[in-house]
């Protein structure tokens, strides 16, 4: 009988022979034919279910949930007519310590940078700002450290305009070029600010020169590019980039429609000891509301409070304002989109779909699908890994923070971050180090009396830290410790044999003439013959006359006794070399 088998993205081969009305062993052999080693319960992806189903001689029917409600969350098109003008979304980048957040200071007339810890923005910060003539703008401060190549990323998607500071006595740096191509990649345009003009040894013209080779070529040299030329610690030439920011607004011409469903992009999570789960969300388009119900990445709310830029609640927020959202269910990853739904019975369920389907896609990807998969994880299982559990205050911290890890690699040694989480270090945790052998970190958070205590009795070490560069430092020795030495080999010289003599309750001993560099006692020895090794070993014996020496320079004659090989012969080649282990590192 040929059925018609319903085939979901993800489905278990037990699941998949039961709809089949036939025996999960036959399944399990047909897909042994094709390589692939599975149990019962291995989970399937829809290409090869649909390929078991049409070997079996049924016809496969491929349905999709998450087209479903993609279709169903899709944004409508908007009319000319239900458009206005909406503030526009800059955000800040750069090198770091080029100023970046010194020039929010400026313009926002507060002291962000003194709350960081070690003189860097750890967090992407978003901030409302209402300039005197009444004109609104909202800044995205992305940290400009290298870790944070992927928070940096993100705020160049939701944005409309960067700002690339650079400063004036440094010039163009890595992360400079990393923040002019994250800019490019999301097709915002670029306005420069060179900042730090009251230093000395300012030259923006070096930094115009530099930035040309990127394709950013100022207006006064013919190009495209707005070059600000300013100094965020006097405040000079700040009301010029106001200015300038606002004429890029308006020629891009900025609309949205605040009469329709609202949606946001996630900016930064956190779980609050007070409040639970915590959002900082930019609005992108219609109007969000207290009571609202929503679903944003794997998690989905229900408003039940807004708060703005400068602490205070307010019960709607519009587009492009950032708003701390409070009432989610779990902490979204920074990035997340952010939609509001008709009802609370549908917001769980398509959060619910979205994390059991991205579950099922983990079981897919890792479970070994084939002979050869297999063979690889042997193989892999030779590599050492340093596992790790990362704790953070934020996830955007949390992810950078996992990503410069992952980067840190050796021929014999990686990283494997084996658990991330936002908050406290809590008993799961050291549980999970316990079981693993994971070394458990702490970025900006401490762990529970629960923790301490059971880490304290199992002898588990808890590393804390506020600053990312420290972290990096500490896991690279850490993986540096565990790297065998590598040995090099260093010749010392070489001897021709000469004779050898018998000497009794000795043995044979050469004796020989050193033709180049020396002989030492405490090196090891090779014999050749006819260009052949015939032995590597040990020196027994060196000696100059009756006499034991360490040392015999070129040009010299000595005797000389291998350890537990006599078998010499005038005109073998003996070489006197060292053996040097050289400590590894991680470049």
């Amino acid at each position: 009988m040929v059925r018609e088998v319903i085939i979901p993205e993800v489905i278990t081969v037990g699941e998949l022979s039961s709809r089949m009305a036939v025996k999960a062993s036959e399944v399990i052999k047909l897909l042994f034919s094709q390589g692939m080693m599975v149990t019962i319960n291995e989970v399937l992806d829809q290409d090869t279910a649909v390929l078991m189903v049409e070997e079996l001689g049924h016809k496969p029917k491929i349905v999709s949930e998450a087209a479903t409600i993609d279709a169903e969350l899709a944004e409508a098109v908007d009319t000319e007519e239900q458009l206005t003008v909406r503030s526009p979304v800059i955000t800040v980048m750069g090198h770091v310590d080029h100023g970046k957040t010194s020039l929010l200071d400026a313009i926002r007339r507060t002291d962000v940078t003194s709350r960081e810890f070690g003189g860097i923005t750890q967090h992407i910060g978003a901030y409302q700002v209402k300039l005197a003539n009444g004109a609104a703008i909202t800044f995205i401060d992305t940290p400009g450290h290298a870790a944070f190549t992927a928070m940096r990323s993100r705020g160049a998607k939701m944005t409309d305009i960067v700002i690339l500071v650079v400063a004036a006595d440094d010039g163009v740096m890595p992360q400079t070029i990393e923040a002019i191509h994250h800019s490019k990649a999301a097709g915002v345009p670029i306005v420069v600010a060179v900042n730090k003009m009251d230093v000395p040894a300012a030259n923006p013209d070096r930094v115009m020169q530099q930035l040309s080779e990127y394709e950013l070529v100022p207006e006064e040299w013919g190009g495209e590019t707005i070059f600000c030329k300013l100094s965020a610690k006097t405040g000079e030439g700040i009301t010029e980039l106001e200015e300038m920011l606002l004429l890029q607004a308006e020629m891009l011409n900025l609309q949205v429609n605040t009469n329709k469903t609202a949606r946001g992009a996630i900016v930064e999570a956190k779980l609050d000891r007070g409040r639970g789960s915590v959002a900082t969300c930019l609005v992108q388009s219609g109007m969000l509301r207290v009571g609202d119900i929503f679903v944003v990445g794997l998690e989905w709310g229900k408003i039940r409070n807004l708060i703005n830029d400068r602490g205070e609640s307010v019960m709607e927020a519009g587009p492009s304002t950032p708003i701390e959202i409070i009432g989610l269910s779990g902490v979204p990853a920074a990035g997340d989109e952010l939609i509001t739904v008709p009802d609370e019975r549908r917001a769980r369920e398509i959060a619910s779909f979205r994390q059991r389907t991205l579950k099922e896609k983990e079981r897919a990807k890792t479970a070994p699908s084939s002979m050869d998969d297999i063979f690889t994880q042997i193989q892999d299982g030779e590599l050492a890994e340093v596992n790790v559990v990362i704790k953070g205050d934020v996830r955007g911290s949390v992810e950078a923070v996992s990503d410069a890890l992952m980067k840190i690699k050796h021929d014999e040694i990686r990283v494997k971050v084996i658990h991330t989480g936002v908050g406290g270090i809590n008993e799961s945790d050291v549980m999970l180090s316990l079981a693993s052998g994971a070394l458990v970190l702490g970025f900006n958070v401490r762990a529970d009396a629960k923790a301490r205590e059971l880490a304290k009795r199992e002898k588990i070490s808890l590393s804390f830290y506020t600053v990312i560069y420290d972290l990096i430092d500490d896991i690279t020795k850490a993986m540096e410790g565990q790297l065998n030495p590598k040995e090099r080999e260093i010749q010392l010289g070489h001897a021709v044999v000469r004779e050898v003599f018998r000497i009794t309750k000795v043995g044979n001993v050469a004796g020989c003439m050193v033709t180049d560099g020396h002989m030492a006692s405490k090196s090891q020895m090779r014999v050749f013959r006819d260009d052949v090794v015939i032995y590597d070993g040990h020196i027994s014996a060196l000696r100059r006359f009756k006499d034991d020496v360490k040392d015999v320079r070129e040009g010299m004659e000595c005797g000389i006794s291998l350890d537990k090989y006599s078998d010499l012969k005038a005109g073998d080649i003996i070489e006197a070399y060292t053996v040097e282990e050289i400590k590894q590192t991680i470049g």
